[in-house]
């Protein structure tokens, strides 16, 4: 199974590597000073960065520790499913369990080969909280989808440690090619 997320995990950062960055039509922001189409693709030192990271983490995972009750995210789990204003919602939902997990498991070993990508998920979250709304709880309330989602991410935390750290091991080039992507791309993301 690992040559197999291997071979992927290449080819998904060799097309990356040849699209570039991708075109849009104005960048994304939604107050002064949000930036998000600067995710829009990440570099290939960063790409490098998240690979090496995510190999460690895959070889630290012991099977046995992370019999899961559900999967944290189903393959249903597609944030151009969401209306535009959600989809930074869902983003920012995701980084937060994304960053606490990894945050615990930087502690131990790991630690040196997570500091460059905790670095980098920290910025993106920092730069998708400057592009939130100032009070969100007077915009649109989380419904249907979004609700289902942030309710699951809530609940997450109650898994296993191994399972959570599988999950977002598992997750975490998904959350950067392509859930990332989705939301600096905006209105674009289709």
């Amino acid at each position: 199974m690992a040559p197999a997320w291997v071979l992927v995990l290449v080819t998904m950062v060799l097309g990356l590597v040849r699209a570039g960055p991708v075109p849009t039509s104005k960048p994304t922001t939604t107050k002064r000073g949000c930036h998000m189409d600067r995710f829009l693709s990440l570099s290939p030192r960063e790409l490098e960065a998240f690979k090496k990271a995510k190999d460690a983490l895959e070889e630290s995972l012991s099977p046995k520790n992370w019999s899961c009750s559900s999967r944290l995210f189903p393959r249903a789990w597609d944030l151009r499913l969401l209306q535009a204003w959600e989809r930074p919602v869902a983003l920012e939902a995701e980084l937060d369990l994304t960053l606490k997990v990894l945050g615990d498991m930087a502690d131990s070993s790991l630690g040196a080969v997570l500091d460059q990508p905790l670095r980098m998920l920290r910025h993106i979250h920092a730069e998708l909280q400057a592009c939130a709304p100032a009070q969100p709880t007077l915009g649109p309330r989380p419904r249907g989808r979004l609700h289902h989602w942030l309710h699951r991410l809530q609940k997450a935390p109650k898994e296993s440690q191994g399972c959570l750290e599988a999950s977002i091991t598992f997750n975490l080039f998904r959350l950067l090619t392509r859930d990332l992507k989705c939301v600096a791309s905006g209105d674009l993301c289709v």
